[in-house]
């Protein structure tokens, strides 16, 4: 399964990054690099997550204090939004 990211979900990951470079430049690295690589196992569970929307086939993922939406299908896992859990949850 090949593992995708949408716009929205890249940018995401740079505004989370950005916000915590803020106080701590090298803990955000650490922080998004660890975000990144729980994704990645994503790929060898997708059905890790739970299902949100049985419509969509829209699936949750929580890593510690992140939230990762995201759909699965054949041949892809796509990323579609991430999000700090303390953020309101976007739209």
């Amino acid at each position: 399964m090949k593992l995708r990211f949408t716009y929205r979900a890249t940018a995401d990951l740079h505004r989370l990054r950005a916000f915590v470079a803020r106080d701590n430049p090298l803990a955000a690295r650490h922080k998004i690099d660890a975000l990144r690589r729980s994704i990645q196992q994503l790929r060898d569970q997708p059905h890790i997550g739970r299902e949100i929307d049985s419509t969509s086939g829209m699936r949750q993922w929580i890593d510690s204090d992140y939230v990762v939406r995201y759909l699965i299908d054949d041949r892809f896992l796509t990323v579609i939004r991430v999000w700090h859990g303390k953020e309101d949850r976007p739209t």
